[in-house]
C-alpha cells in the first residue's frame, strides 16, 4: 500500500498527528466539565473513552511514524507531546472552558522550551 502523504515530510505528518490527537486528548479529558457537568460521572467517563478512542487512533500512528520511520527518540516525542498540550490546552481552557489567561501559562511554557532544548541538543 502506497502512503498518500509520502510527500508530507515524516516529522510534519508526526507533529500534524500529535496535534489533532491532542485536540481529541484535550476534549476528552476536560470537555466533559463543560457540556456534561449534570450528566453522572460515568456517563462522562464513557463519553471522554470514546473520544478518548479518536486521540488514540491518532496518537499511535504519529508515535509510529515519529519513531520507526522520522527517526525521533521516545524522549523526543514525549517532550514534543507535552508541548503540543499546552499548547492546545491554554486556548482550549481560555475560549472554550472560559478560563482566565494567567501568566502561569508563561512560565510553564518556558519550562517547556528548556525542555525542549535539553531533550533535542545533541541531535
Amino acid at each position: 500500500m502506497t502512503n498518500l502523504f509520502a510527500f508530507i515530510p515524516l516529522s510534519v505528518q508526526t507533529v500534524v498527528l500529535l496535534v489533532m490527537g491532542n485536540v481529541f486528548m484535550t476534549f476528552a479529558w476536560y470537555g466533559h466539565l463543560k457540556n456534561l457537568a449534570t450528566a453522572p460521572w460515568y456517563v462522562a467517563a464513557l463519553v471522554s473513552w470514546g473520544i478518548a478512542l479518536a486521540e488514540y487512533l491518532l496518537q499511535v500512528p504519529a508515535n509510529r511514524i515519529g519513531y520507526l520511520q522520522a527517526g525521533f527518540s521516545v524522549a523526543q516525542l514525549k517532550i514534543m507531546q507535552e508541548v503540543i498540550t499546552l499548547v492546545v490546552f491554554v486556548p482550549f481552557a481560555m475560549f472554550y472552558l472560559k478560563e482566565p489567561l494567567k501568566l502561569d501559562y508563561l512560565w510553564a511554557g518556558l519550562c517547556m522550551v528548556g525542555a525542549v532544548y535539553f531533550i533535542f541538543r545533541g541531535s
